[in-house]
């Protein structure tokens, strides 16, 4: 399993349209083979920051996953909403440490 956070942080104005972005873009991604889960997260304590939660289920599904139309279309479109380039984090799991979790 590799696990990856994606750090956003976009400007107020483009919030509904991120988040409508994004909830497609989230939505085409868990019918993805190789992805285990897809979470998209708001910060409580502010609504301009979030946090992507991909779940893969080997070292190559995110590299598929960007081959993607919908990732590209995600891509392309929520850039400019941001206020700095996105970041990520990746982990690899403790626990549980099943196959196919």
């Amino acid at each position: 399993m590799l696990i990856v956070h994606v750090h956003i942080h976009v400007k107020r104005e483009f919030l509904e349209a991120f988040r409508a972005a994004t909830i497609e873009n989230a939505s085409q991604s868990v019918k993805e083979p190789g992805i285990a889960r897809f979470d998209f997260l708001e910060q409580a304590d502010d609504p301009t920051r979030f946090v992507l939660v991909e779940v893969y289920r080997n070292a190559e599904a995110p590299a598929r996953h960007k081959e993607t139309a919908h990732y590209a279309k995600w891509r392309d479109t929520v850039t400019d909403m941001m206020v700095e380039p996105r970041t990520s984090v990746k982990f690899g799991n403790v626990f549980p440490d099943e196959p196919g979790w």
